[in-house]
C-alpha cells in the first residue's frame, strides 16, 4: 500500500509535538465522529495487507506443487537431492495435502477452500501428468490474480474512506478556527501576525488532512506488512528468516541517518529561500529608488550571493535524499543475494539448513518476502515525519481554539436596549500591558446628539478611548456607560450593532460596490443602499463606474482613490444607521473637491447622532460640541474651539502646528 507520493516529504521541516497524548486524544475526538469509516478503512487495510503477505507463499506453492514437485519430473532432483528427503519436499506443498485441511492455518484454509472450489481434487503430485499440473497451476494463478485485484480495490477504497474522513475533519477544524478567530478580542490580533494565523487555518489543517488520509494509512499498513511478513518468514523457516532479515537493521539505521541529515539540510534551505524571497520583495518594492540612485548592479550582485547560498543549501539537502534510495536499494539487493546464494547452496548440496529442508519453492517464497519486507522501511520513516508535522500543526490549531477572549460577556448578560446616545466615561483607566497605563482616570460625559472631538499628540490614548466604547477592549479600572448602563453588563454584540465605526484605514472587500455598502446591514434593500450612497456623496462617482453599483472592486478597493474609498466607508456607516458613531478621520491628503464632498458627508452622518471623532480636519473641530485634549493618557484640556484657543495651552500649540495651515488653505480656496 506504499506509494511514491511519500517522496519529497523529507523537505518538510519537522515540528515535534510537545504533548503527544493530549493532542492525539483531541484529534481522535474529531475523527471519532466518523468511526464507522475508520473501522471500515482498518478492515480493508488488514485484508489488503493479507493479500500482499499471502501472494509470495502462493508463488512458492506454484513451484513446489507444479513446476518441480519432488519425484514428479526430471527436475525433481533440484527439489530433493538428498536420499530420503522426497517426503519432506512433497509435504511442503500443502495445497495437495491429504490430511484434514482444518490443521492448516486460517489463512491457508481460505486459500485451500478457494483452490478446491466446485469439488476440484488435487492430483497425486508425484504421478500427475503435465496437463493436470497445468490445470492445477492455472487455478492457483487465478487465485493470485484475484488477490492482487482484491488488494488494489481495497487499497483504493481505503484511501477514499480516509480522504473522505479527513476532508470532513478538515472542514470542521477550519470552521471552528474561523469561528474562534471572530470571537477573539483585538488584543489577540495585536500579538499575533495575520500570516501565522492564516497558516494555521490553511497549512496546518491541510497537513492534518494529508497525514491522516494518506500518511497514517501507509504507515499503519507498512508496519502491519513488516510484522506480518516477518511472522510468516519466522513460521515458514526460522533459520532462513533470520538469514533473510540480517540486513534489516542496516536498512533502519541508514534510513534514520539519511532522513535526519536531510531534514537538517532542508531547514537551512527553507531559511535561505526565505532570504531569497525577502531580497526579491524588497528589490521589487524599491525599484524606483534603485533606479533613481543607480543601484541596479549592486543589487544584482547581492541577489547573486543570496541565491548562491540557497543553491548550496539545496544541493546539500538533495545529496542526502538522493543517497537514501540507492543505499536502501543496495541493501535490499544484498538481502536478495543472501537468500539466493545460501538457498542455492543448500538446494544444490542437499544439506539441511539447521534442520530445514530447502526447496526451490521455499527460496522463491523468501525472495518475494524479502522484497515485500524492504518496501515499507523508507516510506515509513518519511511518512512518520509527516505525521509528526501534522500533530505539531494540530497543537498550533488547538492553541487557537483554547484561547480565551479578553472581552467576555458576563453570565446572564442581556442585550442592550435601543440606544438613545448618552455616553459617560467615569474614572476610566486602561492597560494593554500590565503596569503600562495608556489611559489614566479619564472622565467625561457626552449628551445625546453631541459631537466630541478628540485631539492630541501620537500615543496620547485617542484610539484607546474609541476602542473601549464598543468593547473591543474592556476597561482596566472605572466604567464606560451608555444610557447609564455599564457596557460590561450587556452583550458586546448588542452594543456593536448600534455603534458605527468609520476608520481612517478604509477596508473594502473584493465584492461589488453594493455588497460593500451593505456589509453592516446585509438585509438592506437596494433603495436604502442608494439613499446611503447619496447621503455620503458617493453616488456621483459610483454612477461613473463600468457596472455602477454592481462593479466588483479589487483587493482592498484597488482602482478607487483614497477619497472614494472614504466615501464608500461613510455610506456603509450611514446605511447601518447607528445611534453612536465613532469616526477616525483620515490624515491622507485628497484633492479639494473630494475633501469638500467628504466633509459634507461627515456633516450629514454626524447629524442627530452622538459622535466621537479623532479629528484631523479643522472644520470638524470647530463644529464639535466639546473638544477633549489628551496627553499621556489624561485629559488635560476640554471645551470648545474658541475657549481652548484663548487658554493658549496644548490645544493652542496643536492648532498653530497642525491646523493653522489648513485654515489658511481653506481661506485661499474660498477667495
Amino acid at each position: 500500500m506504499m506509494h511514491g507520493r511519500a517522496s519529497g516529504m523529507l523537505d518538510q521541516e519537522t515540528m515535534k509535538p510537545r504533548n503527544l497524548g493530549e493532542t492525539l486524544g483531541r484529534l481522535g475526538s474529531y475523527f471519532g465522529r466518523f468511526w464507522y469509516m475508520i473501522a471500515l478503512a482498518v478492515l480493508f487495510v488488514v485484508v489488503a495487507t493479507w493479500t500482499q503477505v499471502t501472494s509470495p507463499e502462493l508463488l512458492g506453492q506454484a513451484t513446489d506443487c507444479f513446476l518441480v514437485p519432488a519425484g514428479g519430473s526430471a527436475f525433481a532432483q533440484l527439489a530433493a537431492p538428498m536420499a530420503g528427503s522426497d517426503q519432506k519436499a512433497v509435504s511442503s506443498c500443502w495445497l495437495g495435502t491429504t490430511e484434514d485441511p482444518s490443521t492448516l492455518s486460517y489463512s491457508r484454509q481460505i486459500i485451500y477452500k478457494a483452490y478446491h472450489l466446485n469439488g476440484y481434487t488435487t492430483p497425486d503430485l508425484a504421478t500427475a501428468t503435465n496437463a493436470e499440473r497445468i490445470t492445477g497451476m492455472f487455478r492457483l494463478i487465478l487465485i493470485v490474480i484475484s488477490l492482487y485485484v482484491l488488494g488494489a480495490i481495497l487499497t483504493g477504497t481505503t484511501f477514499f474512506a480516509m480522504a473522505w474522513t479527513g476532508q470532513h475533519v478538515l472542514r470542521s477544524l477550519r470552521v471552528e478556527v474561523f469561528e474562534k478567530l471572530h470571537s477573539l478580542s483585538l488584543s489577540y490580533y495585536a500579538e499575533h501576525e495575520a500570516g501565522d494565523l492564516m497558516s494555521r487555518i490553511t497549512n496546518d489543517t491541510s497537513a492534518i488532512e494529508q497525514a491522516f488520509s494518506f500518511a497514517l494509512v501507509n504507515v499503519f499498513s507498512g508496519i502491519l506488512l513488516l510484522v506480518w511478513v516477518a511472522y510468516n518468514m519466522l513460521t515458514a523457516s526460522l533459520p532462513f528468516a533470520l538469514l533473510s532479515l540480517s540486513v534489516a537493521p542496516l536498512m533502519f539505521l541508514a534510513t534514520i541517518y539519511f532522513s535526519g541529515q536531510a531534514r537538517k539540510a532542508f531547514r537551512v534551505s527553507r531559511k535561505e529561500i526565505g532570504n531569497v524571497n525577502a531580497e526579491l520583495q524588497e528589490t521589487i518594492s524599491s525599484v524606483r529608488e534603485v533606479q533613481a540612485f543607480n543601484r541596479a548592479d549592486e543589487n544584482i550582485e547581492q541577489f547573486k550571493e543570496v541565491n548562491a547560498a540557497n543553491r548550496d543549501a539545496n544541493v546539500t539537502a538533495v545529496a542526502y535524499t538522493s543517497a537514501l534510495a540507492p543505499t536502501l536499494e543496495a541493501l535490499s539487493y544484498l538481502g536478495l543475494a543472501i537468500v539466493t546464494g545460501v538457498g542455492g547452496w543448500y538446494l544444490l548440496t542437499g544439506d539441511l539448513l539447521f534442520g530445514t529442508t530447502v526447496t526451490i519453492g521455499l527460496v522463491i517464497t523468501f525472495l518475494a518476502y524479502v522484497q515485500r519486507f524492504n518496501q515499507p522501511i523508507q516510506q515509513i520513516a518519511v511518512l512518520w515525519t509527516n505525521i509528526q508535522n501534522a500533530i505539531a500543526g494540530a497543537e498550533r490549531i488547538f492553541t487557537i481554539l483554547d484561547e480565551k477572549p479578553a472581552v467576555v460577556d458576563k453570565p446572564g448578560a442581556k442585550a442592550m436596549t435601543e440606544i438613545k446616545g448618552k455616553v459617560e466615561f467615569n474614572e476610566v483607566s486602561h492597560e494593554y500591558e500590565d503596569g503600562v497605563p495608556v489611559l489614566n482616570k479619564v472622565s467625561f460625559t457626552a449628551e445625546i446628539g453631541q459631537t466630541i472631538a478628540i485631539v492630541g499628540p501620537t500615543g496620547a490614548g485617542k484610539t484607546t478611548i474609541i476602542n473601549l466604547l464598543p468593547r473591543f477592549y474592556d476597561v482596566t479600572h472605572g466604567s464606560v456607560k451608555i444610557d447609564d448602563v455599564d457596557v460590561r453588563d450587556v452583550t458586546a454584540e448588542s452594543i456593536r450593532k448600534q455603534v458605527g465605526v468609520v476608520l481612517q484605514d478604509t477596508f473594502l472587500f473584493s465584492a461589488s460596490v453594493m455588497d460593500n455598502i451593505r456589509f453592516g446591514r446585509p438585509d438592506a434593500t437596494d433603495e436604502e443602499v442608494f439613499a446611503a450612497a447619496k447621503l455620503a456623496n458617493a453616488d456621483s462617482f459610483i454612477e461613473r463606474l463600468p457596472e455602477k453599483y454592481e462593479t466588483v472592486l479589487g483587493e482592498r478597493g484597488s482602482g478607487l482613490s483614497q477619497g472614494q474609498r472614504q466615501l464608500l466607508s461613510i455610506a456603509r456607516a450611514a446605511l447601518a444607521d447607528p445611534r453612536v458613531l465613532i469616526l477616525d478621520e483620515a490624515t491622507s491628503s485628497v484633492d479639494t473637491r473630494t475633501e469638500r464632498l467628504i466633509q459634507k458627508a461627515f456633516d450629514a452622518l454626524l447629524k442627530s447622532r452622538t459622535s466621537f471623532v479623532i479629528a484631523h480636519r479643522l472644520s470638524t473641530i470647530r463644529n464639535a460640541d466639546m473638544i477633549l485634549v489628551l496627553k499621556d493618557g489624561q485629559i488635560i484640556e476640554r471645551g470648545k474651539h474658541d475657549e481652548l484657543l484663548a487658554k493658549k495651552g496644548l490645544y493652542y500649540d496643536l492648532y498653530m502646528s497642525q491646523f493653522k495651515r489648513q485654515e489658511e488653505v481653506e481661506g485661499a480656496s474660498v477667495q
